[in-house]
């Protein structure tokens, strides 16, 4: 056999090994991925405490398909995090977990689209805000059962907030999330080039 004909052969084995190989890799990550976020979510609504510190760490895993470009992958990575932390335990406080179904577990796969599609900024931004506002107000009535409170500030401060509620939501809430969505910009780009060193054996 010439060399033509070796290099041939060689691209035509590339090619045969090529989809089946990324298939697998994108299953490994995601698979990690996965198990990474559904520990640490269910981790921190079984604490209580860690609630935050839950949902950070299971959106920064989710974030590590979507280096690579695996939008599938993610998208069941996040739908296995889910069922995971509920079967963890999580579901005896199903609705601590509300906001991350909604919109938390779903907003980097949003953004990591935005960027490869090329969306109008301004526009998604309009949508993700509105979206983020509405999780918001779900978890004001599903997790504070529609009053907050406390003995930080005085019971007619928490009356001021509980009666003027959507419009503190979409004015200070909309801002709240201006910050958080190009922060989850900037950690997905660290996450990126992070990622970007692992290479398919």
């Amino acid at each position: 056999m010439g060399k033509k004909e070796q290099r041939e052969e060689k691209e035509k084995n590339k090619k045969q090994k090529g989809p089946k190989h990324a298939s697998s890799f994108e299953i490994a990550l995601s698979a990690i991925s996965c198990a990474v976020a559904a520990g640490f979510l269910a981790l921190g609504v079984l604490s209580g405490v860690l609630l935050a510190t839950g949902y950070f760490i299971g959106v920064i895993a989710l974030m590590v398909p979507l280096a690579k470009q695996f939008y599938r992958g993610d998208f069941l990575a996040y739908c296995g995090t889910v069922i995971l932390a509920l079967i963890l335990g999580a579901v005896a406080k199903f609705w601590d977990i509300v906001p991350f179904i909604m919109f938390f577990g779903l907003h980097p796969l949003i953004n990591s689209l935005q960027n490869r599609y090329r969306w109008n900024r301004i526009i998604a931004f309009i949508l993700k805000a509105i979206w983020f506002d509405c999780t918001l107000i779900a978890g004001y009535y599903l997790i504070y059962d529609g009053f907050l409170g406390g003995n930080l500030f005085s019971p007619e401060f928490w009356e001021t907030v509980n009666k003027y509620i959507y419009l503190l939501i979409f004015t200070v809430g909309t801002v709240l999330f201006f910050i958080y969505d190009f922060l989850i910009f900037k950690v997905q780009m660290l996450v990126d080039k992070i990622v970007g060193r692992i290479k398919r054996q």
